[in-house]
């Protein structure tokens, strides 16, 4: 019989995932469910095929059921809160434990050890991607541990849940988590230089629709996408996708990594600060986005481009 699966998180990232290892995973038995809204779940499930998920009340109760646990949380503290419960819930000998949330690679090195020390394995398991990615199936996946961890986590990724593997088989756990959090700067990046840029165009009188126009032949793909994002005004408009919160939280374990290892990311800084003034210009549900807004209100402009 093939191992069952329990999932823990369904955040915007979580969905598609849980989507897609239903619908492609080959489970023979429901698809265990937990979010702490608990109604999250319960839409998830009854948006999935009839049978193919179970939600359940606690992470014990998932745990207990389950031979993999599948863990993809906002920040660190959620995470050891969530891995506290598995633990707490009894015997986790020969389960395994499969972490896709982007936390700080001490964060993860740490739980791998205790989860280790009680018998079970674990895999540190990030993923590259927006949600629509995500419910695409073509996520990236980097899946580092013990070779084992690795092969008995592969069935659900590449052709599941991701269009690709990075294998990092035997590699220290944290150093997934590394390279999670230096792509994540990438993003920042991407999202800060096309704010300036679009802000430029528009001071200087060139305008943002011939600036998106030679975005969207020179960098198609998430440039574009995040250049319309800006022009359109979902930075404002819509619920964010990618939270300030979260995107600062990306960008302070980045800066702590590059303050430890004796270098700095002085374009990580100049867009944290842009998400600090967007945070407290428009609060918890200000988009990474919204780092436009913030470069426009620093040029003298309104926070809205309408």
């Amino acid at each position: 019989m093939a191992p069952r699966l329990f999932w823990i998180g369904v955040g915007n990232m979580g969905r598609g995932m849980v989507k897609n290892l239903v619908e492609k995973g080959n489970l023979d038995q429901p698809l265990l469910i937990y979010n702490r809204t608990k109604q999250r779940s319960v839409e998830l499930s009854e948006s999935l095929p009839a049978g193919k998920s179970e939600v359940v009340d606690t992470i014990a109760e998932g745990s207990a059921k389950a031979d993999i646990i599948f863990i993809i949380l906002s920040k660190d503290d959620v995470v050891e809160a969530a891995a506290k419960e598995i633990l707490d819930q009894g015997d986790v000998t020969g389960k395994l434990i499969v972490d896709s949330s982007t936390i700080h690679p001490d964060t993860t090195t740490r739980l791998a050890k205790v989860f280790v020390d009680r018998g079970a394995e674990f895999l540190a398991a990030p993923v590259f991607g927006a949600p629509v990615m995500a419910d695409a199936g073509q996520l990236i996946g980097v899946l580092a541990g013990p070779a084992s961890a690795v092969q008995r986590a592969r069935p659900y990724f590449k052709g599941v849940m991701a269009r690709a593997e990075i294998d990092m088989s035997d590699k220290p756990y944290g150093k997934a988590l590394t390279l999670k959090l230096i792509g994540n700067t990438f993003i920042v990046n991407m999202v800060e230089q096309l704010a300036e840029a679009h802000v430029l165009a528009e001071k200087s009188g060139l305008g943002g629709e011939a600036l998106h126009a030679w975005v969207e032949e020179m960098f198609p793909g998430p440039y574009a996408a995040y250049s319309s994002r800006m022009l359109s005004g979902t930075y404002y408009k819509r619920d964010p996708l990618f939270t300030v919160d979260l995107a600062r939280k990306d960008a302070g374990h980045a800066l702590s990594l590059a303050k430890e290892a004796g270098t700095r990311l002085r374009n990580v800084e100049t867009a944290d600060e842009h998400l600090r003034q967007l945070k407290e210009h428009v609060g918890e549900k200000g988009d990474i986005a919204g780092i436009y807004g913030a470069v426009r209100l620093e040029a003298g402009l309104k926070y809205e481009n309408e």
